[in-house]
């Protein structure tokens, strides 16, 4: 067995979007020399997250709404009367309550085993961010 990290960065511009890492991910992949195993990805951000899901303009605006309906920015949290970092970003840290630092995807002759439909996104809700990474580790061989 082997075990390869590597990180991805990369720079946000929007407060909230679902950012496509599908090609960072597969090209960090395929340089890794692996052919079967399990890739975990994590995002060492509490205000951006990883997510398997479907790469669809319509759903992706379905999902920015959902989340912005869900969680106000503009409510009275009490974060926000001492934020720590000068953001007041407790709607951003709200909403990843709701979502994952890590995802694995397993990996199999050579291929990432996603799903027909599936994409990995890197979700930023506190952007834009001048640097946001995604560390990547394949265990395999």
């Amino acid at each position: 067995m082997k075990v390869i990290t590597r990180t991805l960065r990369l720079a946000t511009v929007d407060a909230i979007a679902l950012i496509d890492i599908s090609a960072d991910v597969d090209r960090l992949f395929q340089s890794c020399g692996l052919r079967d195993g399990v890739l975990t990805l994590m995002s060492p951000h509490t205000t951006a997250h990883i997510n398997l899901n479907e790469r669809e303009p319509q759903l992706q605006q379905d999902m920015l709404d959902f989340l912005m309906r869900l969680v106000a920015r503009d409510g009275d949290y009490r974060h926000n009367r001492a934020p720590v970092d000068g953001r007041d970003n407790a709607h951003s840290h709200l909403m990843g309550l709701l979502m994952n630092a890590t995802e694995s995807v397993p990996f199999a002759d050579g291929k990432l085993l996603l799903g027909g439909w599936q994409s990995v996104f890197l979700v930023e809700l506190d952007g834009p961010r001048a640097e946001r990474q995604v560390h990547l580790q394949f265990l395999g061989q």
